[in-house]
């Protein structure tokens, strides 16, 4: 279950895929247009964002990963030119200094220390709007991933890359989505890289009225 998280102590947590409402939806047709009074799977720009330096995908070190310090993720996101000014714009507080971030740690990119997951979501839905990785390269945290069209949620599964995305089709009810596309990135010479993707129908159970009992 998703909570808020205060400027400076962002945590680690394991989460479910944000919920689509009609708020979310109108918030990803208006880019990023809702959320309380601030923030909204924007225009698309999503994929593997380069890094300055190739990493190799092999961790060529014998030494155990070792786990960061917690980051104030608001910062890192508000301080990062790879992320669109929508998305910074609408990163505000919901509740005095709580913001709706979600931040996991773990080993993506076979370095020293874990990377880092930021999900940015809306606050009163809790609907991702922007989802980055973050590596550290000499003590200093680098935007390797970024995926900025709503709803869209990332989240770290066996030391891969996992990314949600609803979609609707035509004729969809705003509350109601017709799947969604799972996106599984690796790692890769210095980048990540697609290995596969799912896609996920879900089920449409119209409402009926009960028949009518017979006469007589």
């Amino acid at each position: 279950m998703r909570g808020l998280t205060g400027a400076g102590h962002t945590g680690a947590r394991a989460t479910a895929r944000a919920a689509t409402t009609a708020t979310a939806v109108l918030a990803a047709a208006g880019l990023l247009a809702a959320g309380c009074g601030t923030g909204g799977t924007g225009a698309r720009d999503e994929g593997p964002a380069h890094a300055e330096s190739a990493a190799s995908a092999a961790v060529t070190s014998k030494a155990p990963v070792t786990a960061p310090d917690r980051v104030d993720a608001v910062r890192l996101v508000k301080a990062d030119p790879a992320v669109s000014a929508e998305v910074k714009r609408e990163l505000q507080p919901c509740v005095a200094d709580e913001y709706p971030v979600d931040v996991s740690y773990g080993n993506l990119t076979g370095g020293a220390a874990d990377d880092v997951v930021v999900n940015v979501l809306t606050c009163g839905d809790a609907v991702g709007i922007g989802s980055y990785v973050y590596r550290d390269e000499d003590g200093a945290y680098v935007n390797v991933f970024k995926a900025e069209e709503p709803p869209v949620y990332a989240e770290i599964d066996r030391g891969d890359l996992v990314v949600t995305k609803q979609v609707y089709e035509r004729g969809d009810p705003v509350s109601s989505p017709s799947g969604e596309n799972v996106i599984t990135y690796r790692w890769t010479a210095g980048r990540f890289t697609e290995e596969y993707r799912t896609h996920n129908d879900y089920g449409k159970v119209a409402g009926t009225e009960p028949a009518p009992m017979p006469d007589g």
